[in-house]
């Protein structure tokens, strides 16, 4: 059989020998479902992995009849999504605990445990966790739990559909505004089964890339696993993969199988047969950024602490009151000017006209007359600036109006400046571009917001045959793959570091807020208006 894929011809013979490394979902095919069938009047749709929006996985209705068949069917892995969660509608007696029916147990691992294969397990009470083994024959009935994080159509490919089974998925919000090349109904906002089609990973003796075999293709093999030597074979590896390895293993020199897509750099110079020296593995901060534009598409930046560019302050807008007690700090004070009118129903508060300069001071209480009764509310204190004094006012907390900042401060500022003296959602714009790199992609953006630090993870890495800078990579946002060579690395300390702001995708921009605040409580929210 010979076949096209991702434009590389590949001929399979008779007496080929074929390393199955994986399986992978290659696209699905959906139909939007109803009451957990298949609507009658659905098309079925083919979408690729990469299709726009976010989406809730639906708890699946049909039990697992043993530990053993959910560790078949089901991604338990090392990554934030290989964790599932089941319950058992039984007590499950262990030897020094009891499982309530009901509970929720999370899967963590598969390991042995004494001669005997199990998977760690941990349920949490009063917020303490508790950690367990369950062997892989243990039986009775176990359901999934609800979940209530969102995921990208890739991430629930990769991690949430169970092999022999299908899944269904709400859309939880869409992405990019709807156009007549969306295989989905205009405002759709239902439930969609997803079928997967796989395709096949796998290395052979003579090529040094990845082969990629649609499930359906026509071929008739046998399983030699047990007569062979598999260590013949290449061993490709994800950046995941080589993230996982222990520090004292690094550095390593490899050879790209599989290379990124893209032409910004590094990623134009990673291309498949490319040796490499990967030096070490770490965690670095960048600042997350997007532009201040009313339309959407926006673009995102992830900027890293070595920019060298310069910033000057551009001015924030706020929705509320609240947010203007948000936004104060000691360090100066917020003056704004109203953009929107509010027409207070206390005479003790103020009315706000469009135009109406303030300075704001302080939260505070105060007494207002709701109702004939008295009533105490938060209100935010400022002082209204008048052509030659002050007066101070109160602004109830819950008031909705609008307005913008005043910017009096003229100074250019470098980005680790800004992270140290003001707080974070901050709006700027590039004043002096950063010289040290051929094109600053940030300097043609008329203004950005400055949202958040985030922490993520990198390999820093290097050509071999000419190693005069390094790069760092992120381990999760590029998809390539590598195998290592059994070679000495020449140079142990890598040359100087060149790191590059980095654009991401809508989707990729969701997923880093979405890791960075799980461990954050939202803020409160404002004081609702009196009804």
């Amino acid at each position: 059989s010979i076949y096209e894929m991702f434009g590389n011809e590949c001929c399979l013979s008779t007496g080929e020998v074929i390393k199955v490394i994986g399986f992978k979902i290659n696209k699905l095919i959906a139909s939007i479902c109803e009451n957990n069938e298949v609507s009658r009047f659905s098309a079925k749709v083919e979408l690729p992995l990469n299709f726009p929006g976010l989406y809730k996985v639906v708890a699946d209705k049909t039990p697992y009849v043993s530990i053993e068949e959910i560790t078949k069917k089901v991604s338990i892995g090392p990554t934030r999504f290989g964790h599932p969660c089941f319950y058992s509608p039984e007590d499950i007696k262990l030897a020094n605990l009891t499982i309530k029916h009901g509970e929720q147990i999370t899967f963590n691992s598969v390991e042995e445990v004494n001669g005997t294969m199990a998977v760690n397990c941990g349920v949490v009470r009063n917020n303490q966790s508790h950690s367990f083994t369950l062997p892989l024959s243990q039986e009775g009935k176990f359901y999934e739990c609800e979940d209530d994080q969102i995921y990208t159509l890739k991430e629930i490919a990769e991690w949430k559909i169970p092999k022999c089974r299908n899944r269904i998925v709400k859309l939880s919000n869409t992405l990019h505004t709807w156009d007549s090349s969306n295989p989905l109904p205009e405002n759709f906002d239902g439930c969609l089964i997803l079928t997967p089609v796989y395709e096949v990973q796998a290395v052979m003796k003579f090529r040094k890339d990845i082969v990629h075999i649609l499930s359906d293709l026509d071929v008739e093999v046998k399983d030699i696993t047990d007569c062979y030597d598999i260590s013949s074979f290449l061993q490709p590896l994800s950046l995941e993969d080589v993230f996982e390895r222990t520090s004292k293993e690094f550095p390593m020199v490899a050879e790209i199988m599989e290379g990124p897509s893209g032409s910004q750099k590094p990623y134009n110079l990673l291309h498949t047969g490319k040796e490499i020296v990967i030096y070490k593995k770490y965690q670095a901060t960048r600042v997350l950024a997007s532009e201040i534009r009313s339309d959407s598409p926006k673009r995102h930046f992830l900027i890293p602490p070595s920019y060298k560019g310069k910033f000057k302050r551009r001015p924030r807008e706020f929705p509320t009151a609240y947010d203007l007690e948000i936004a104060r700090s000691e360090k100066e004070q917020l003056h704004v000017v109203a953009t929107k009118a509010f027409d207070s129903p206390h005479k003790e508060l103020f009315s706000v006209s469009v135009g109406d300069q303030f300075l704001v001071q302080q939260c505070q209480t105060s007494e207002v007359l709701y109702e004939g009764r008295k009533k105490v509310i938060d209100v935010l204190a400022c002082e209204q600036i008048l052509s030659d004094t002050y007066r101070k006012v109160l602004l109830p907390m819950y008031m909705e109006g609008g307005f913008v900042e005043v910017i009096h401060d003229k100074k250019q500022y470098q980005l680790s400046e800004i992270c140290k003296e003001f707080r974070l959602p901050f709006n700027v714009k590039v004043s002096v571009r950063d010289l040290s790199v051929e094109e600053d992609v940030l300097a043609a953006v008329p203004g950005l917001q400055l949202e958040e630090e985030i922490t993520d993870s990198y390999l820093l890495i290097s050509s071999t045959n000419s190693p005069v800078e390094s790069w760092e990579i992120p381990v999760y946002r590029l998809n390539m793959s590598v195998h290592l060579l059994s070679k000495d690395v020449q140079a142990v300390v890598p040359p100087a570091t060149k790191t590059t702001v980095e654009e991401i995708s809508e989707e990729q921009y969701y997923m880093v807020r979405r890791y960075e605040n799980q461990t954050l409580h939202p803020p409160p929210r404002p004081p609702k208006k009196p009804a």
